[in-house]
This record gives structure tokens, C-alpha cells and sequence, in this order.
């Protein structure tokens, strides 16, 4: 038994996460420090395997997945990788971000966000498909894909009207409200905000209960608990079609570039271009540009 999960622990060989099993918790840790553990596709392509493969043993409880270092659970995605993506291809990325969420959700144990520093953009939809959430006092929770032309159509638009409410998360969308873990705790972001240095202690204490119930159990109520949000499927495949006319555009362009670049995004440039292309298009209405040249009004 002992050289089986020896070799299964050889063929797993990460570059941008950290995966072990201890005391029959799986531990899912992306370790991109240097970029805020931000993810590309080898990060999503590696949690994809490693949460998949507890499923080989069930003695595991339960599933955590956190960032390395204490500055950032994830900043979302890496921008380096978004800024490669266009319509022909993005749907590479897009089936990644949906295929880390349904392997989350169809894992038979629960999957804990243990949340340290920054939570945002696609770092956050990450802890929204995630069943339980716990942070430090120091992380902070948004959403800031309309300040870097992205979408958060991969979980942010489904699941945060659903634990917040309407009116809330379309102010944290639209606005890029940011959340303090405390404040997150209290609208229901999240489970339960906690002094940083309790963090580990307190999400080992949430897998220590759950070893002393039914497995069984746990594996047949996430499954009822998902039924009704299992509706929402067709919502995010119709949320990475948004999604895949936002890659490659201007807009998102100007919006990853100006992060990067350190200075304020202009997109009021591209409102401007679109009033005037959509004044030229009235204007030849009137004009009958849109009728064949016989039959346009004479001046």
C-alpha cells in the first residue's frame, strides 16, 4: 500500500502548485507568490489533477485550497496569460476556468477557500465555487473585472446575487466594490473572518469535525445542497460566450495593459468612438444610405 501511493505521488509533478495529503486532508496550494498567486493555464490544468486525483483515495475528508505566503489566496488571473487570449482561442481558457469549477463541485468531499490577503477577480470566483470559506482579518474580497475589461461570468454573475443579494452584488461588479474580510463574513461572502495568525488553526478545526462525520452523508448532501445551482449550468456556458467576445478586444487591451503599466485605464476613448460610429450609422439612415442607390430620396 505504501509504494502504490509512493508512485502516485511521483507521477504528479508540479510547477505552479503544491499538493500533499496530510492527517486525510488534501492540500491545494498555488504557489505563484511572485504574481500574487495569480493563475495561467498550467495552474488551472494542475488543480484540475490534484483535486481530481482524491477521488483515488476516500480516506480523504475534505479538500483545502489556499495560496502561498500571506499577501494573496489569488489576484485572479495572470494578466500575462489573459492578454494572449482572443475569440479563436479563448475558449481554451474558459473551459479550464469551468472545468476547475465543476471538478470542485463534483467532488464527493467539501472543498474548503482558506483565504489569506487578496481574493479577487477570478481568485474570488475560484472561492465562490469553493463549499466553505474561511479568511484572515487581512483579506480583502472583489470583483474588478469592469476596472480591467474582464468578465466574471465564470461563477462571480451566477453564485454572488445567490449569497449577497441582487442589489449588493451588482454594486460589487459593476462598481469593483472591494470587501474587507469582516464585512465579508457579515453580508455572507464568507463563513467566518478570523485574526490572521488563527487561520490554519481554525480551518484544521472545520476538517477535524468533519472527520467525525458520516462520509457517506457528506457525499449525498453536497450532492442535494448543488441540485437547484446545477440549474445555473447553462448561465456560465452562456457567461464564457460573453466572455470569449471580451478576450482580445480593445477594451480588455487597455484595461490589463493600464494594470500592468500602473496608470488609470481610458475607456472613456472607446465610448466616444462608438457614439460617433453609431451617429454616422443614424445619420445614414436618414440620408437612405440604407436603401439601393436607385431607390434612395433625391437631395
Amino acid at each position: 500500500m505504501a509504494a502504490s501511493k509512493k508512485s502516485t505521488a511521483k507521477k504528479r509533478k508540479y510547477t505552479d502548485i503544491l499538493y500533499e495529503v496530510k492527517d486525510q486532508v488534501a492540500w491545494v496550494t498555488i504557489n505563484r507568490p511572485r504574481v500574487l498567486n495569480c493563475f495561467r493555464e498550467q495552474s488551472l490544468d494542475e488543480m484540475i489533477d490534484a483535486l481530481k486525483s482524491t477521488r483515488e483515495d476516500p480516506s480523504i475528508v475534505c479538500a483545502v485550497i489556499t495560496g502561498a505566503g500571506n499577501q494573496s489566496f489569488s489576484a485572479g488571473g495572470d494578466f500575462y496569460a489573459m492578454k494572449r487570449l482572443n475569440f479563436q482561442n479563448g475558449y481554451m481558457w474558459n473551459d479550464r476556468m469551468l472545468g476547475l469549477a465543476m471538478t470542485i463541485r463534483g467532488l464527493p468531499i467539501p472543498v474548503i477557500a482558506m483565504i489569506n490577503g487578496w481574493c479577487m477577480g477570478g481568485g474570488h470566483e475560484l472561492a465562490l465555487w469553493c463549499d466553505l470559506a474561511i479568511a484572515s482579518e487581512n483579506a480583502v474580497l472583489g470583483q474588478t473585472g469592469a476596472k480591467v475589461g474582464a468578465c466574471p461570468t465564470v461563477g462571480a454573475t451566477q453564485y454572488i446575487p445567490r449569497i449577497i443579494g441582487e442589489r449588493l452584488a451588482r454594486e460589487m461588479i459593476f462598481c469593483a466594490r472591494r470587501f474587507p474580510a469582516k464585512e465579508a463574513a457579515e453580508v455572507g461572502l464568507i463563513n467566518k473572518c478570523v485574526p490572521q495568525k488563527d487561520l490554519l488553526k481554525e480551518t484544521l478545526k472545520w476538517c477535524e469535525t468533519m472527520k467525525g462525520h458520516s462520509a457517506l452523508t457528506i457525499r449525498m448532501t453536497k450532492k442535494s445542497l448543488n441540485f437547484e445551482s446545477d440549474n445555473l449550468y447553462s448561465s456560465w456556458q452562456q457567461g464564457m460566450e460573453l466572455l470569449a467576445h471580451v478576450w482580445g478586444s480593445e477594451e480588455a487591451a487597455e484595461g490589463m495593459n493600464a494594470f500592468l503599466q500602473k496608470r488609470p485605464p481610458n475607456f472613456q476613448k472607446f465610448r466616444l468612438r462608438d457614439k460617433k460610429m453609431l451617429a454616422d450609422y443614424l445619420d445614414g439612415n436618414a440620408r437612405d444610405l440604407n436603401a439601393p442607390p436607385s431607390m434612395r430620396r433625391k437631395k
